[in-house]
C-alpha cells in the first residue's frame, strides 16, 4: 500500500513538473494564432495572406479606428503577417507553434539580420513584445507637408540640420526602427536638431521632391541639401550621421599657441569670439550645433581641458577644469565680456548666452543685413532704437578716434542705443548721404533713427567731428540725453542707399566649398549605388557632355565640303549651285557689319602663324598685296570694297607688303602650277612681275587659295561691249585664267601706274568676294605654306 502510494505521488510530481515546463508555451501558442487573427486556414496562399493583412490593417489602424483595443489588434495583425509571410517562420509555427515570442522548447533563437532598402537593421537589437501593445504613435507632431517644408523647413535648415523619416501606413519594417528612432529623436531634438516625418501615403508629392522612393528611409537636410542615411539604424549611427552633415570647419581648435591670434581677429571678422572648454578631446555635438546656428554672428573655438597644450590658457582665465565652460570675447581679448560654467550645458542656456552677445560693442557695418539687425525700423514710441555711427576714413589714421568711441560705447550700454562704425571708403554712397553739406574731414559721428524699410531716416550729425577728446565725449553724451527727452532733435531726413556687402569677395570661396560638398555627395551616392536618387545629377552631367561632344563634332566637320573640288558650272545664274559650305557662307555674308570700320592687319613673320598656318577650320584670310608707295590708296579702296562682308565671322582681312615679301609671292605661285602659267611668260621670265593690287583668299586649314587679279575699269576702250555686263564682270574679276586673258591684261596694264589707275585696280573686288563666299572660284591647292621669314632685298 505504501509502495503504491509512493508510486502515485512520484507520478503526480512528474506531471506537475511537466505542466509547469510546457504549459506557458502551450498557453501562449493558444493565445496567439496568426491564422485565427487573419481569419485564414492553414492552407492559405501568400496572395490570400497579403490581401487579408491589408484589409484588416486598414480597418484596425489606430489613426483611423478609435476603438481602445485597436492598437493591440493592429500589432497582432502585423505580427501575424510577419509570421505567415515568411516561409521559414510559417513552417516553424506549423511544426512547433513558435512565433518568435513563443519559441519552442529546446531551440536556440538565432539573431536574424534583415536588409531593407538603403540601410539594414539587426533584429537582435529590435525584439518587440508585440502582444503588450506599447507601439508609440507620437510621430504626428513631426508630420511634414509640402508647403510647410518649402516655406519653413528649407529656410530653417540654414540654421540647424533636420533628420527626416520617410514612412507609410503599410510599412512593417518601419515598426522595427521606431524604438531606435524615438531614442534618437529624444536625444537630438534637445540639442537643436530639427525632426520631421513624411507619410508617403499622404504626402507623395513631398516624398518625390525629396527623392525618397522607399520606406522606411531616413535622410538629413542641411543648407537646403538632402543627404540619405545608408547605415544600420542604431542611435550612435544616427548621431554620427547628423554630425557628418555639419560643415567641417565650424569650430577651431584653440591652444596656448594660437589663442591670441584667434581672439585678435575680431576686427577683421567683425564677430565676437567664443571659447568652449570641456574635458573631451573631440568637440561635443552640442557645441557643433550651436556653432552652426550662430555661424553668421560668432566665431567658435574649442579648448580641451585635459590637454597639456592648454594649461596656461586655463590658468589665465581661471577655468574650473572639472565642469564645462563658455567664455565670450568682444573687443577686449584679455578679459571675457561674459561667461557661463555648468555641469550640464543645456541648449537653451547656450542659446540665451550667445544670442545676448552676438554683436561686438562697436561692430562695423559691412552689409545691409547687419544694419537691419543693429538698427531696426521704429515700431512704437516705446520701442525706439537709435544708432550712433562713427564714420571713419583710412584705418591707420583713426585708431585714436575709434578707441575713444569704443570706450564711450562700453560706458553707455542702454538698450535704446546701438553703436557701430562704418568705413567711408567701403560704404561711400551711405557716407555721402549722411555727410551732405558737412566738412569732409574724418572721423564724424551721426545719430540716426530708421523710419521705414525703404531707407528713410532722421538723423543729426555731431558738430565739430570726432577726435576722441573729452569735449567730444561730453557733446555726444549731452546729445544722447536730449534725444531721450526730445526725439525731434533729429531734424534732418534722408533716404539711405543699400549698403555694399564687404564680404562679397568670399562668394568664390563659398562656391568652391559648395562644389566640394556636391562632389562628396556624388561619391557617397555612387558608393551606395543609390542610382534613382542620383538620376537628376547624372542626367545633367551626361547632357553637358553630349552638348560639348556635339559642338566639337559639328565644328570639326563644318568645313567638310571644302575637300571637294568645285566643278565647272554653266554661265546661267539660275543653274549655278554652290558647294556644301555655300548656304552658311551666304547667310554670313548677308549679315550687317558689326563695326563702322574694317580691321586690316599686316601679314608678317610674327602674325603669319596665327593668321594663316593655324587658322581655324572654315576661316579664310583675305590678303591684299601692295607696296609702300601704293599702301594708302589701295587700303582705302580695299576697305570700301570689303566693308559689306565684315559681318561674316569666318573672314579675316590682312595686307602683304611686296617690298619685303616679293619672294614669298613667287614661292606661293610656284607651288600652284596653274597660277604659275598665268603669271609667267616665256619672254618675260627674267623680269620681276608686279603683284600690286592682287588679292589672295587663303584657307590655312585646307591649304588652298583663290586669286584676284586687278582690272582697270576706268578705261572704256578696254571693255568688250559685245559681252553682257555679268560676263564682262566675270572675265574682268579673274574668274578664268587663260593665256589670252593674261595677254589681254598685260596689254591693258600701263607701264607707269598713276594714283587713279592704282585706285581702279580693285574695282571688281566686290563681285569677286561674292563668288568667294558662294564657293564658285577656282581653288589652287598647295602641299604646304611657304615660310615668310625671308625678307626680299631691295633692288
Amino acid at each position: 500500500m505504501r509502495i503504491s502510494q509512493f508510486i502515485f505521488s512520484s507520478r503526480f510530481e512528474v506531471l506537475v513538473i511537466f505542466l509547469l515546463l510546457f504549459t506557458p508555451n502551450l498557453l501562449r501558442a493558444a493565445e496567439f494564432d496568426p491564422y485565427k487573427v487573419l481569419g485564414l486556414s492553414k492552407t492559405a496562399s501568400q496572395t490570400q495572406i497579403k490581401k487579408a493583412y491589408k484589409q484588416l490593417a486598414r480597418e484596425w489602424h489606430p489613426d483611423k479606428n478609435k476603438n481602445p483595443e485597436a492598437e493591440d489588434m493592429f500589432i497582432k495583425i502585423t505580427k501575424s503577417y510577419e509570421v505567415l509571410s515568411s516561409e521559414e517562420k510559417r513552417a516553424n509555427y506549423d511544426k512547433y507553434g513558435d512565433t518568435d515570442d513563443t519559441q519552442a522548447y529546446g531551440q536556440q533563437r538565432q539573431p536574424f539580420r534583415h536588409y531593407h532598402d538603403s540601410f539594414y537593421f539587426d533584429e537582435s537589437f529590435f525584439h518587440f513584445p508585440f502582444n503588450k501593445g506599447n507601439r508609440d504613435f507620437a510621430d504626428n507632431k513631426y508630420m511634414l507637408h509640402y508647403s510647410q517644408y518649402i516655406n519653413d523647413i528649407v529656410p530653417d535648415s540654414f540654421k540647424k540640420p533636420y533628420l527626416i523619416k520617410i514612412t507609410s501606413d503599410w510599412c512593417f519594417s518601419c515598426i522595427h526602427i521606431e524604438p531606435i528612432w524615438k531614442e534618437a529623436v529624444q536625444e537630438l531634438e534637445t540639442m537643436g536638431v530639427g525632426i520631421g516625418v513624411v507619410d508617403v501615403g499622404y504626402e507623395r508629392r513631398l516624398a518625390n521632391h525629396l527623392g525618397a522612393h522607399r520606406t522606411p528611409s531616413i535622410l538629413g537636410l542641411i543648407n537646403g541639401k538632402v543627404t540619405f542615411f545608408h547605415y544600420a539604424v542604431v542611435r550612435e549611427h544616427l548621431r554620427q550621421f547628423v554630425e557628418n552633415l555639419l560643415p567641417q570647419k565650424l569650430i577651431e581648435k584653440v591652444t596656448d599657441k594660437n589663442y591670441l591670434e584667434f581672439l585678435g581677429n575680431y576686427q577683421e571678422e567683425n564677430k565676437p569670439h567664443v571659447l568652449l572648454f570641456d574635458r573631451l578631446r573631440a568637440t561635443p555635438l552640442l557645441f557643433k550645433l550651436t556653432a552652426f546656428a550662430y555661424k553668421d554672428y560668432v566665431q567658435f573655438g574649442y579648448v580641451d581641458q585635459t590637454s597639456s597644450e592648454s594649461k596656461s590658457l586655463l590658468r589665465q582665465y581661471n577655468i574650473n577644469t572639472i565642469i564645462p565652460a563658455m567664455l565670450i570675447f568682444k573687443e577686449k581679448t584679455d578679459q571675457p565680456a561674459d561667461m557661463i560654467q555648468a555641469r550640464e550645458m543645456k541648449r537653451q542656456i547656450i542659446d540665451d548666452f550667445v544670442s545676448s552677445n552676438k554683436f561686438l560693442l562697436v561692430p562695423r557695418l559691412v552689409n545691409q543685413k547687419l544694419f537691419d539687425e543693429l538698427c531696426p525700423v521704429k515700431q512704437t514710441h516705446r520701442r525706439r532704437k537709435y544708432c550712433v555711427i562713427l564714420i571713419t576714413g583710412e584705418q591707420d589714421s583713426i585708431s585714436n578716434g575709434y578707441t575713444a568711441f569704443l570706450e564711450f560705447a562700453s560706458s553707455n550700454n542702454k538698450d535704446i542705443f546701438r553703436f557701430a562704425y562704418v568705413n567711408q571708403k567701403q560704404q561711400k554712397a551711405l557716407c555721402d548721404v549722411l555727410l551732405k553739406d558737412l566738412d569732409s574731414t574724418f572721423p564724424q559721428v551721426v545719430i540716426l533713427e530708421r523710419r521705414n524699410t525703404a531707407g528713410r531716416v532722421f538723423y543729426k550729425p555731431i558738430s565739430g567731428g570726432w577726435n576722441g577728446s573729452e569735449d567730444d565725449k561730453f557733446k555726444l553724451l549731452k546729445s544722447l540725453e536730449q534725444l531721450q527727452m526730445d526725439p525731434s532733435i533729429l531734424s534732418k531726413d534722408a533716404v539711405l542707399p543699400e549698403l555694399n556687402n564687404e564680404f562679397a569677395a568670399m562668394f568664390l570661396l563659398r562656391w568652391i566649398y559648395t562644389v566640394y560638398d556636391y562632389l562628396s555627395q556624388f561619391g557617397e551616392d555612387l558608393l551606395h549605388n543609390n542610382w534613382r536618387e542620383m538620376m537628376p545629377l547624372l542626367s545633367l552631367i551626361f547632357s553637358a557632355l553630349f552638348i560639348l561632344f556635339g559642338t566639337v563634332v559639328i565644328q570639326a566637320f563644318s568645313d567638310s565640303g571644302d575637300d571637294k573640288q568645285v566643278k565647272t558650272k554653266p554661265k546661267d545664274d539660275s543653274q549655278k549651285t554652290a558647294d556644301n559650305g555655300s548656304p552658311s557662307n551666304t547667310n554670313q555674308s548677308s549679315r550687317a557689319p558689326k563695326k563702322n570700320f574694317v580691321e586690316v592687319t599686316e601679314l608678317t613673320d610674327i602674325t603669319y602663324i596665327s593668321n594663316l598656318v593655324r587658322l581655324r577650320p572654315g576661316h579664310i584670310n583675305v590678303v591684299l598685296v601692295l607696296t609702300d608707295s601704293t599702301k594708302n590708296v589701295l587700303l582705302s579702296k580695299f576697305a570700301k570694297e570689303v566693308y559689306s562682308f565684315t559681318g561674316s565671322l569666318t573672314l579675316h582681312f590682312s595686307f602683304l607688303n611686296m617690298d619685303k615679301h616679293h619672294e614669298w609671292m613667287e614661292s606661293l605661285l610656284e607651288f600652284a602650277q596653274d597660277a604659275v602659267q598665268i603669271d609667267t611668260d616665256e619672254d618675260d621670265n627674267h623680269h620681276r612681275l608686279d603683284y600690286t593690287g592682287y588679292v589672295l583668299a587663303l584657307n590655312g586649314y585646307k591649304k588652298y587659295f583663290c586669286l584676284f587679279k586687278p582690272v582697270y575699269t576706268g578705261e572704256d576702250q578696254d571693255i568688250d561691249t559685245s559681252k553682257s555686263p555679268e560676263e564682262e564682270a566675270r572675265s574682268r574679276s579673274g574668274s578664268s585664267f587663260s593665256k589670252n586673258e593674261s595677254h589681254q591684261r598685260k596689254t591693258v596694264q600701263p607701264k607707269v601706274g598713276t594714283s587713279l589707275q592704282i585706285h581702279h585696280k580693285l574695282d571688281r573686288l566686290g563681285l569677286w568676294m561674292e563668288r568667294l563666299l558662294e564657293g564658285t572660284l577656282p581653288r589652287y591647292y598647295i602641299p604646304s605654306w611657304p615660310g615668310l621669314e625671308k625678307i626680299t632685298a631691295s633692288k
